[in-house]
């Protein structure tokens, strides 16, 4: 039988920061506080965070979160694309031959082009 996955970071926590030679020395306590004592620990050096060490559950819950959000993000764009049309690849790269985009909101044949670089 699969276990379910939790939906929420299984209690609420502090964040705690120690130091990176800290965690490098004492790095199975570390990894033990953070599995089994669920707590988030800040690596830091010199002053600033670095990185952070979560349990499993809360990386999941994120990733979760993130998927649900890139979800929201295509199906609207898709409906935009579906409500406002699209152009054609092969129109686009005959409109572009030889041109480059000079910047935002350049249009072709009435539709506005975004330029993301």
């Amino acid at each position: 039988m699969k276990k379910e996955r939790s939906t929420a970071p299984a209690k609420p926590y502090e964040s705690n920061s120690i130091d990176v030679s800290v965690a490098r020395d004492s790095m199975s306590d570390t990894i033990n506080r953070v599995s089994y004592g669920k707590e988030r620990i800040v690596i830091r050096r010199h002053g600033r965070d670095l990185a952070a060490l979560v349990p499993i559950d809360d990386l999941r819950f994120l990733e979760d979160l993130e998927n649900r959000m890139d979800l929201e993000d295509a199906r609207a764009a898709l409906a935009e694309a579906e409500k406002e049309g699209t152009i054609p690849w092969e129109e686009v790269k005959k409109q572009l031959k030889g041109k480059r985009l000079k910047g935002k909101g350049e249009r072709i044949k009435g539709k506005e082009i975004r330029d993301k670089r």
